[in-house]
């Protein structure tokens, strides 16, 4: 089948431009090629670490490289949001800096001395924008990757030892009209994703969720409790958002917490099995398995604000409902509860759909992933995924993408 997008004729000296398949690969109209050693897509946490680090082994932005003649190497960082922060720019007003505890720590960087009662999303932004400019990684933003995937023989390099990585400014369309020049292809030696999960709520699917009457919301949407007051609010979800929304929205509301599995609490510091937990969900990763989040196998550490749910009677877990009805939810034992509203606290999922051409997802619905590294396409590693999910694992994942990298580039590695 062929795509084709189209781009309006008209005195601007606009031309049409048409994008055909070439073996199941999309081609994509727009400028050569700009070469680059490694091509870094996300500018949130694991993003920023592997900025970090390559600037550390002597790597420089593109474009900058002649002005810093102690490197020939090159990289360049995109980023889809139009301002600095990762995901914490877009989180809710309550989850403030007492809530974050440290977690959001960047390499090398001091963190803030400021209220633990400041949002988060007032604080990070600034503090991110900041690590930017200091280690000078000249993030170019608001750009969205399209598309990764492999060269093209008789129309790309014929060397064949980059990805082209094809980009456009945020605000254009996915599909249907482009200008010249929207679209900008790279040809990478090797790519770091980091672009996390924030952009990929997961909404799983119950019989009749389209005849609620009430609200659906996703904790990616969430604002504050205070759009609750005096409803009735199934809160659907047994992780960290799931609990810390149970706590501030029953202040307001009438909830009901409901969860799929029964919850495993910690009460102290990491576990015993946490690196065995680790090593778990590496192997999973390893197989091509969806990723696993550490904190289900370890079980969740039981912070302050559960301590205050609990406290209050409120911390009471549900079996999950069997259907969703027009006025409520259907439990298990027949009872319908009813809801004026349904908060989805299930998570996200890797933001990854541009790697579609590469063709590596597995039966299993993930992709092999090594040490950060992609077994079937070497020359691309993903950070932020799986193992290296947490904020924790990130700053590391990005360290260690870099230092094989470097491995690679010793060796004059040809992949």
């Amino acid at each position: 089948m062929k795509t084709r997008a189209a781009i309006d004729e008209g005195p601007s000296s606009t031309r049409t431009a048409r994008m055909t398949d070439h073996g199941g690969v999309t081609l994509e109209p727009g400028t050569p090629a700009a070469p680059v050693d490694v091509l870094v897509i996300g500018a949130g946490q694991a993003g920023l670490s592997a900025g970090h680090h390559l600037r550390r082994r002597g790597f420089v932005p593109a474009g900058r490289a002649a002005g810093e003649a102690r490197s020939d190497r090159t990289f360049v960082m995109l980023d889809a949001d139009e301002a600095p922060g990762g995901a914490w720019q877009h989180r809710w007003e309550s989850l403030t800096m007492r809530t974050v505890n440290g977690i959001f720590a960047l390499p090398d960087h001091p963190i803030p001395d400021v209220d633990p009662d400041t949002p988060s999303r007032e604080i990070l932004p600034r503090y991110f924008a900041d690590y930017e400019i200091r280690h000078g990684l000249d993030v170019r933003r608001p750009v969205r990757v399209r598309s990764v995937r492999r060269p093209v023989p008789g129309r790309d390099d014929p060397a064949g030892d980059h990805l082209v990585v094809v980009t456009e400014p945020t605000g254009a369309p996915r599909r249907g009209t482009f200008r010249p020049g929207d679209l900008r292809t790279w040809a990478a030696r090797y790519v770091i994703n980091a672009t996390g999960t924030w952009t990929r709520p997961f909404w799983p699917y119950y019989p009749g969720q389209k005849t609620f009457r009430g609200r659906q919301v996703h904790v990616h949407d969430y604002v504050s409790a205070d759009e609750f007051t005096g409803q009735r609010v199934v809160i659907v979800g047994a992780g960290i958002s799931a609990t810390q929304l149970l706590e501030e929205i029953s202040r307001v509301a009438d909830t009901l917490w409901v969860t799929r599995r029964e919850i495993e609490w910690e009460t102290g510091p990491p576990p015993d099995n946490f690196s065995a937990a680790i090593d778990r969900v590496a192997e999973r990763t390893a197989r091509g398995l969806p990723p696993e989040s550490v904190i289900r196998v370890t079980g969740m550490y039981r912070a302050p604000w559960i301590d205050r749910a609990d406290a209050r009677g409120v911390l009471v877990r549900h079996p999950m409902f069997t259907r969703i009805e027009p006025d409520g939810v259907r439990m298990p034992d027949g009872r319908l509860e009813p809801a004026d509203v349904i908060l989805w606290a299930t998570g996200f999922r890797p933001a990854i759909a541009h790697l579609a051409p590469l063709g590596l997802r597995t039966a299993e619905g993930g992709i092999r992933v090594a040490d950060g590294r992609a077994l079937d396409e070497p020359r691309l590693f993903l950070i932020g995924y799986g193992p290296s999910q947490s904020t924790v694992g990130a700053n590391r994942a990005g360290r260690d993408a870099v230092r094989q990298i470097v491995a690679d580039l010793r060796e004059g590695s040809r992949l």
